[in-house]
């Protein structure tokens, strides 16, 4: 496929999506704090390297960075995001406690990051995947099975045409009022993966 993808974090996840985008055919550029080991990070997935502050290229652009550093990043870039496809993937936990979403019941990180950043079509996904199953792309010999929450189906439709072009399964579940959800199945494999109740290379997973 055709397109562009900006991802934001050099961790496992940021690095498992942008090998991902590379493997669907995008066009790829890699953003991170530390311009060395962004650096290496892009030449491992095929993507081209900068660093936190420089403008973004993508016409999808994924946050792959903790819960905190998200109002930084929509302070920062604000209205260059207008019209992107904004893909966020936290799980707001406690990580004091790991007993609770730090987030209003009533919200959810992608709610607050849409609300900062309103010109922007905000999507929730990737937070119910361990990095080693976008890595892997399958679960148990399935296709790894990403879960997409959006208020917007064209945006939503982008995400998921992106991920199946890399050979995985994309999954609408709903509206952006669906990522509270998302983050609690997110917190809960997490739960379970801390207590080797389910692996990191696991997944709680739709079927068919």
């Amino acid at each position: 496929m055709t397109t562009t993808v900006t991802v934001i974090g050099t961790g496992n996840i940021g690095s498992a999506v942008a090998r991902l985008a590379t493997q669907a055919g995008a066009s790829v550029q890699l953003l991170g704090r530390d311009h060395d080991k962004t650096a290496a990070v892009a030449a491992e997935v095929g993507a081209t390297a900068g660093v936190v502050g420089d403008a973004i290229t993508g016409e999808i652009v994924v946050l792959a960075v903790p819960y905190p550093a998200l109002a930084e990043l929509a302070a920062a870039y604000g209205a260059q995001l207008d019209g992107r496809i904004v893909v966020e993937t936290t799980n707001p936990l406690d990580f004091s406690t790991f007993d609770a979403l730090v987030v209003p019941a009533d919200s959810s990180a992608t709610a607050e990051l849409a609300g900062a950043v309103p010109g922007a079509r905000v999507l929730k996904a990737f937070n119910t995947n361990f990095a080693a199953t976008l890595a892997a792309g399958t679960v148990d010999g399935a296709p790894t099975t990403v879960l997409v929450a959006g208020d917007d189906e064209s945006a939503r439709d982008a995400l998921i045409a992106l991920v199946e072009a890399a050979g995985l399964r994309g999954l609408a579940v709903g509206g952006l009022k669906r990522a509270r959800e998302l983050e609690a199945i997110g917190f809960t494999q997490l739960v379970l993966a801390v207590q080797e109740k389910l692996a990191w290379t696991g997944a709680l997973a739709p079927r068919g």
